[in-house]
């Protein structure tokens, strides 16, 4: 399932600048912290941006379905942009498109209007994850990446931790106010562009074709995908594991979940969603150091499989406390295995398109567990059983999923996907 060109992992310059490879670092992170921030500020905001256009909620989900629809769109674009132009540069425009069309969704004049730039907000969406990770791996030390690979992911629910705590200022500011704030990500284009070199592995390659000239140019992304089709099917399926893996254990979760079928109040719910965000950072640090010792591979199949005996202590108690110990625990195991993603994704991928790979094959992922809701709902209806089962159906079976594909993997080609010596 490995490509055939180039299969090492990511050769970071390791005489690179400590200093420098923690600002590589801290930029990815915040860009991928405020992205996500942003999307969820949306989330938050349903209620009051229909009213504010005189549509229905449903009308207004609209946004959220669209941004994730067009997420494909940006990873391949990005990707390519970055493969051919560098990291930094389409790091640096990412980020300032979606803080732009943050601002400028406050300002929409319609609804069609706002729908459109929250389509357009996808792009930079589903573009930033990819670049941010191919600029991480490529310039940090090799003995640095499971960590930084756990603390780039966990810049999601970091994201959603912060948008939660910023929906309190709603009252305030109101939700035009909200997205003004959000756009605020934009001055972390600025600190990437002061302080962020480009990979210095990219501009090593860009060197050697140059000197070399164009009749020994890498592979492209057609000729990856044609010369290695396993490898791509594997990685979708993987990450449409994966998407399912969080969706199916977010989405529903707090409000129809806790807040309709348990009943709890608000406050409860704020805190337990506070606790297991804190949970999944946690998690992601751990497993992602924990990959650096015994494997990407290894770490991310454990992660998974102890997310299976957690399952009825986080759907079936009506106590809060217990409710919120289950959800600890789920949200540190699920965003542990996702802690592992941008490393594992980055060493799976061939050189030539480390920027496009990994991003376009989370984002196809995503793209294919879009109808997580719909399915959970859906299977609550015909099963006349509420929630309960339908979210421990959903996770449990992408657990077993990832597991599965994982150790399979781990199983034919046992050297990729293991931490650089």
């Amino acid at each position: 399932m490995h490509a055939h060109s180039d299969r090492s992992a990511p050769n970071a310059v390791t005489a690179h600048d400590e200093t420098t490879a923690r600002h590589v670092i801290a930029a990815s992170f915040l860009g991928w912290t405020l992205d996500a921030c942003d999307f969820f500020i949306v989330l938050f905001t349903l209620d009051n941006v229909a009213k504010s256009f005189g549509a229905s909620i449903e009308t207004i989900l609209l946004a959220p379905t669209l941004t994730l629809v067009t997420r494909p769109i940006g990873a391949f674009l990005c990707g390519r942009a970055a493969d051919k132009y560098g990291r930094k540069p389409v790091m640096i425009a990412t980020i300032v498109i979606f803080s732009l069309i943050e601002a400028a969704s406050a300002f929409a004049p319609t609804l069609f209007v706002f729908l459109t730039l929250r389509a357009l907000f996808g792009i930079a969406l589903g573009g930033e994850w990819g670049v941010g990770t191919s600029l991480i791996m490529e310039s940090i030390p090799p003995s640095w990446r499971g960590w930084a690979s756990g603390l780039l992911q966990s810049g999601y629910p970091a994201g959603y931790l912060l948008s939660s705590l910023l929906f309190l200022l709603l009252p305030f500011v109101g939700w035009k106010g909200l997205y003004l704030m959000g756009a605020g990500a934009i001055i972390v284009a600025l600190y990437i562009w002061v302080r962020v070199p480009e990979s210095p592995e990219w501009l090593a390659r860009k060197a050697a074709g140059q000197t070399q000239g164009a009749h020994t140019s890498e592979p492209g992304l057609w000729a990856v995908v044609s010369g290695n089709p396993m490898l791509c099917v594997f990685a979708i399926a993987l990450m449409a594991a994966f998407t399912f893996l969080s969706h199916g254990s977010q989405d529903l979760y707090p409000k129809l979940f806790l807040g309709l079928e348990r009943g709890l109040h608000p406050t409860a719910i704020t805190a337990i969603v506070v606790f297991y965000n804190i949970a999944a950072m946690v998690g992601g640090l751990f497993f992602g150091a924990l990959s650096q010792k015994i494997g990407r591979q290894y770490a991310i199949a454990i992660a998974a499989i102890l997310t299976l005996p957690l399952l009825p202590l986080w759907t079936l108690p009506h106590s809060a406390i217990w409710l919120a110990v289950g959800a600890f625990g789920i949200q540190f195991c699920i965003q542990g295995a996702w802690g592992v993603v941008p490393a594992y994704l980055s060493e799976l991928s061939p050189a030539s398109v480390r920027a496009t790979f990994p991003g376009l094959a989370y984002q196809c992922g995503n793209l294919i567990a879009a109808s997580n809701g719909l399915i959970q709902n859906r299977m609550a209806s015909v099963l006349g059983t509420g929630l309960a089962i339908p979210l421990m159906v959903i996770v449990g079976g992408a657990a077993v999923s990832i597991a599965v594909l994982i150790l399979l993997n781990a199983r034919l080609h046992p050297t990729p996907g293991h931490p650089a010596d």
